[in-house]
């Protein structure tokens, strides 16, 4: 059984100055004990707790706020990691120390590391990985609290310490990589933490509408005019003779499909015979419905590329470039012929085409912007734009309800009646 225990008066700075060195215990519950291990200069909090067989299970909390208040705890600080810390272990069914928000993001970032490696065909960085590593992993705060102890003020209080000058969709992306992460663990540490983390993660972390809609999707400038278009298609084929940059810039204009699903097409996604093309589905989101989109194409963009997969196996990429090794300052050699693998691929080509076309600030992604926007100027119900385009109709209504408005003025013209003088007065009086 536990032992008896005296209890020493420690909840104070001016008490734990009375303290002789060494280590003092406060009870907390039955066999519950929270320490203050007292050194020369100041002391650290410890937590043990009753495991049976005459036997305790002891931790480290973290430093008391003898000398500083920055990065140390208080009695009332300790008190609560300890509970935090005793019921974490208990719930797991081991004694393994608990989780921190720094273990969570961690895994969370191996993991997005992991699928975008996967996804490229060879090791890469994720986006996660450098958003999350600076504001969670660099800030040693937040980084260290325990997962179990995290309150919604705490999250809060994360997110009010970000930077004025971080851009709003950085800031929108990293709030929602920083929820996956915890809900993530939530999941998979259930028995370890209390039974409101997922609604403390939920309004600790929501992202408002306000937030979400202060950097639209859709600038103005990333809208293309058709002849545009034609313009970048056109100024692509003439940038590389063998057309391999060309077919991807037409893919992506005719289509609005992501790059990273033109890159996944197979020569098989090419159906002449129903002039359409079948896209990838995007990797995005969960719940979707089948693996991939038909998207219709005009039979120019069909005979180019069925110019280039004559006589290929179906299962084979679709788009190809020729990889090139620098063999001197000057010089460059062909090596081989592979897919497709990173957008960044695009962007000197890209650059050289908008300087060309002196298109300033445009974006390949525009090529996307544009698609949408073309489509829905052309009055195609939004549902239908959303289903091409791989996304949602809460999406395209968010970031393009401007072009919305506008491709619908025609038919919203047509509902207009006359209201004065009655319908058989309605037409007007020639001369």
């Amino acid at each position: 059984m536990a032992r008896t225990l005296t209890e020493i008066r420690m909840t104070t700075r001016s008490a734990r100055r009375q303290l002789p060195i060494g280590i003092h215990w406060r009870g907390i519950d039955i066999d519950v004990h929270l320490g203050y291990r007292k050194s020369a200069r100041g002391g650290q909090w410890v937590v043990r707790w009753y495991v049976g067989d005459r036997k305790y299970r002891q931790i480290t909390l973290g430093i008391a706020d003898d000398v500083m208040d920055v990065g140390t705890l208080s009695y009332e600080d300790a008190h609560k990691r300890a509970r935090a810390t005793v019921a974490g272990a208990r719930g797991a069914g081991n004694l393994e120390a608990p989780i921190t928000i720094r273990d969570v993001v961690t895994d969370y970032i191996r993991m997005r590391d992991a699928r975008a490696s996967a996804q490229a065909g060879r090791p890469v960085k994720s986006d996660a990985s450098s958003r999350l590593g600076r504001y969670v992993l660099e800030d040693a705060k937040f980084g260290r609290a325990y997962l179990a102890e995290a309150s919604e003020e705490d999250l809060l209080h994360w997110r009010g310490a970000l930077p004025a000058t971080l851009k709003a969709s950085t800031r929108f992306r990293l709030i929602n990589d920083l929820k996956a992460a915890l809900n993530a663990a939530a999941k998979i540490y259930r028995k370890r933490l209390p039974a409101d983390m997922v609604q403390t993660i939920k309004h600790g972390l929501s992202i408002g509408r306000s937030e979400a809609d202060v950097a639209p999707v859709a600038r103005e400038n990333q809208i293309l005019t058709d002849d545009q278009v034609c313009d970048i298609i056109n100024a692509a084929f003439e940038h590389d003779p063998d057309g391999d940059l060309g077919r991807m810039i037409l893919l992506l204009a005719a289509t609005g499909a992501r790059f990273s699903q033109a890159r996944r097409m197979l020569v098989g996604d090419v159906q002449r015979e129903k002039t359409r093309v079948m896209i990838p589905a995007s990797r995005k989101g969960q719940g979707r419905q089948g693996d991939h989109i038909p998207v219709q194409v005009g039979s120019d963009v069909l005979d180019e590329l069925i110019s280039a997969i004559e006589g290929r196996n179906p299962g084979e990429p679709l788009l190809c470039r020729w990889r090139h090794v620098q063999i001197s300052p000057t010089e460059w050699q062909r090596v081989d012929r592979r897919p497709w693998q990173s957008a960044s691929e695009l962007t000197r080509a890209w650059k050289a085409i908008c300087d060309q076309l002196k298109l300033t600030g445009i974006v390949p992604y525009a090529l996307r912007h544009s698609s949408i926007v073309r489509a829905i100027r052309t009055g195609l119900p939004i549902r239908l734009v959303a289903s091409v385009h791989d996304t949602s109709v809460v999406m395209i209504e968010r970031h393009y309800s401007r072009w919305i408005a506008d491709g619908l003025e025609e038919l919203a013209a047509r509902a207009v009646i006359p209201l004065i003088g009655g319908g058989e007065a309605a037409a007007p009086q020639a001369g």
